[in-house]
């Protein structure tokens, strides 16, 4: 696979990605000295920020690498629900599959950010699942996109948008459209997406759902990937292990790529940018060997930064050149 010829074939991919989408926000500042008060750093606060998170975060990485994201999820009707979708403006992003929940408020994650290095994070959300008359609304906005679509993503954080009523009605409209389907799975639903294309847990998702509670090797991980892998009926499995790296697991062998040394800063959204690059290999076949090392090296760049960011395509391709990434796999 010529990388080159690869990344051309990014663009313009059309990718629906349903989940749970939040805003992102960041109190920067400097540390020099600790709380009289209480054994606790003060942050001189030197500015405020908020980005799109979640599965809007997913978006972003999608149309960093030329893909073409839309977006069905929900949000509150509130002053951070107008923000979020004032946000998916600025962004180019489409807002059509913004829907209204007037039952929650809009999930706000905070981070507070002190000399580069994250100190405190605050989360503002609700977390019961949708009720029917809006996983129909879902479905209906799912059902005019599906058939001009070339993958599909659940991005599940547990926000209570992924009801298994509403995966079972989704994973069948892909099925009928002949849509390949990724995950990125929280436990809560982890047994729920059944028959997708690739599956994609981190080690301690993976290690829950087999309710093993102490550290594995990698032999013993590939074998709990396979068991995950049987019991979905998915395609494959994609199991990021952080400094270890990435294996994905299929119905045949398996594959198995060490992490890259680099500086690492945040691991926030790193997973968003690892299933962004593997659902558009999906979208486009590509070798288990080539999305597990592509989507292994967007997801120690993007470590290399503070805070939620999107993928660098131009640094991504450079580094996946230089590595050589589509001819040595």
């Amino acid at each position: 696979m010529n990388i080159s010829r690869l990344f051309e074939e990014f663009k313009n991919r059309k990718v629906l990605v349903l989940g749970d989408t939040m805003l992102d926000a960041y109190f920067y500042g400097s540390v020099s000295r600790i709380s009289p008060e209480a054994p606790v750093p003060i942050v001189n606060l030197k500015s405020k920020e908020k980005r799109l998170g979640g599965a809007a975060n997913v978006a972003l990485n999608l149309k960093a690498l030329g893909a073409e994201p839309y977006v069905v999820s929900i949000k509150g009707n509130d002053s951070d629900g107008n923000e979020l979708k004032n946000l998916f403006k600025q962004n180019n992003l489409s807002t059509d599959g913004l829907i209204n929940d007037y039952k929650r408020i809009t999930t706000v994650k905070t981070r507070i950010i002190g000399n580069s290095h994250q100190l405190l994070r605050i989360d503002e959300e609700e977390t019961q699942d949708i009720d029917t008359s809006l996983e129909n609304l879902l479905v209906t906005t799912i059902e005019n996109r599906i058939k001009n679509v070339d993958v599909l993503i659940f991005q599940d954080y547990n926000k209570g948008l992924l009801t298994n009523s509403l995966i079972t009605r989704v994973i069948k409209l892909c099925k009928d459209n002949s849509v390949p389907i990724v995950v990125d799975p929280k436990f809560h639903n982890f047994l729920a997406y059944k028959g997708v294309t690739l599956f994609k847990p981190n080690k301690k998702e993976l290690l829950q759902s087999e309710n093993i509670k102490t550290q594995i090797g990698l032999t013993a991980l590939l074998n709990v990937a396979e068991s995950s892998r049987e019991k979905l009926n998915a395609t494959k499995i994609m199991t990021t292990l952080s400094e270890d790296g990435v294996v994905i697991v299929n119905k045949t062998n398996s594959v198995h790529l060490p992490a890259h040394q680099r500086k690492i800063v945040d691991v926030s959204g790193a997973g968003d940018t690892v299933l962004s690059v593997a659902a558009l290999c999906v979208a486009l076949n590509v070798s288990d060997e080539v999305t597990a090392a592509l989507a292994n090296l967007a997801g120690g760049i993007v470590c290399e930064h503070v805070g939620v960011v999107p993928i660098d395509r131009d640094q991504l391709f450079s580094e996946a050149t230089e590595l050589t990434v589509g001819e040595r796999y």
